[in-house]
């Protein structure tokens, strides 16, 4: 039988990666003081639309429950993480939250993103400061640092500075005009220049606007750089990126540039934005975040902002195969094997004894003769062969896989020879 269209089954060594991403992921949260939790996988899907709209309703997988509810399966962490975080009236603010886990999205596949998928995010809950907002920029450059991730430049930018420069070229801050032009610059990264003016122009947009707004999008580097190639003084809110930017690099965080390019795609976000990169591999943003102080607005609390971000984990893999990463070395394994049948039952409490200890152990329990136990434990650093003669006397023979050697020791001296 098949999957639904877009589902995966992870085998075990996809899954050990997935598993290296989120040790790494709880170590960096552990580190910043992020507390780890998960919120429900499914939501009212009226919760859903606070944050996106009823157009949502064609990203998620959505149902009626057995009492007509309509609800639908999370398909990032940031709403249900702002569901709860505004229902705990006592919550101690500034409230630093961290998850991992399966999300849901019904987009159409591609590389690195199945419709079910894993994710990692951090969100800050607290009032408004542009600290924050460095504070979770710098948790990113330091998690991939921590997973040894190379080459990864980190974008920032504002959407209020992207915005006041659509309002300048159009000489409109109609609501329409702005939501077109943010998205026709999110598109920037996956079509042509060609491809966006021929879309936008079929809806009524000029032409000599359009390639004003994507020539725009395509300024990028230190905030001195970019002086010299507009002028910073028309763009609303380049203050809070010069603020944070400063604060980045009083971090130590090398790895940053401004890129006015840089809006997210979704209509929430209402400050600082960023998505982060691998220079060196064309697979698009492997995070990104930024501030999105309307969603809590949305879902009834207006006494908090919230900045955050998030990543897919399948990408990120993607990004260390790519590097040839090593992820996590594998586990010193042990086989105990067994001459006869008679000595099976000696070998498995042997083997039990050595897992109870916490050793990673294998043992053939199909009877298999002594030669195929012994192909299926090239991978073993040590061999135990339990055997008649010897185990008469209390021995056993440990083999040395990797050096072709053994020898005889007592079954008490097994644990010590081990150790």
């Amino acid at each position: 039988m098949d999957l639904p269209r877009g589902m995966k089954d992870f085998e075990n060594s996809e899954f050990s990666k997935i598993e290296f991403v989120r040790e790494k992921f709880l170590e960096t949260s552990e580190i910043f003081g992020f507390k780890l939790m998960e919120p429900s996988p499914i939501e009212s899907l009226s919760t859903l639309e606070a944050k996106s709209g009823d157009t949502i309703r064609d990203d998620v997988y959505f149902f009626k429950d057995k009492g007509e509810r309509e609800v639908a399966l999370r398909f990032d962490f940031t709403v249900g993480l702002t569901r709860f975080a505004i229902s705990q009236k006592s919550m101690k603010l500034p409230a630093k939250i961290s998850s991992f886990g399966g999300v849901w999205r019904y987009d159409e596949p591609q590389k690195g993103r199945y419709r079910f998928f894993h994710q990692w995010d951090i969100e800050i809950f607290g009032k408004p400061n542009l600290e924050y907002d460095a504070e979770v920029i710098e948790f990113t450059s330091k998690f991939f640092a921590n997973l040894s991730l190379e080459n990864i430049t980190i974008d920032i930018s504002h959407r209020k500075s992207v915005q006041s420069y659509i309002n300048k070229i159009f000489q409109s801050d109609d609501p329409k005009i702005v939501s077109d032009m943010l998205r026709a610059v999110d598109k920037i990264q996956k079509k042509s220049k060609q491809d966006i003016i021929f879309e936008y122009e079929k809806n009524g947009y000029s032409k000599d606007k359009l390639e004003k707004i994507i020539e725009f999008s395509k300024i990028s580097g230190s905030p001195e750089e970019i002086s010299k190639k507009i002028d910073v003084n028309c763009l609303d809110c380049w203050d809070e990126i010069t603020t944070v930017y400063d604060s980045l690099k009083n971090r130590n965080v090398s790895n940053i540039r401004i890129n006015l390019g840089i809006v997210r795609g979704l209509d929430y976000y209402s400050g600082i934005v960023f998505e982060a990169f691998d220079t060196t591999f064309d697979i698009g943003a492997l995070v990104g975040g930024g501030r999105y102080d309307s969603l809590p607005v949305a879902l009834g609390r207006t006494d908090f902002g919230a900045t955050g971000v998030a990543g897919g984990v399948e990408r990120i893999i993607l990004a260390l195969e790519n590097q040839n990463s090593k992820f996590k070395e594998p586990d010193e394994r042990i086989s105990v094997l067994y001459v006869n049948n008679e000595m099976k039952v000696h070998a498995i409490k042997i083997a039990s004894t050595l897992r109870k200890n916490g050793m990673c152990v294998d043992i053939d329990l199909n009877d298999k003769s002594l030669k195929k136990q012994m192909e299926q434990s090239i991978d073993s650093k040590f061999a135990v062969i339990v055997a008649p003669k010897e185990f008469s006397n209390r021995m056993i023979v440990l083999r040395n896989m990797a050096e072709r050697s053994e020898k005889q020791i007592s079954v008490e001296n097994l644990l010590s020879e081990l150790g």
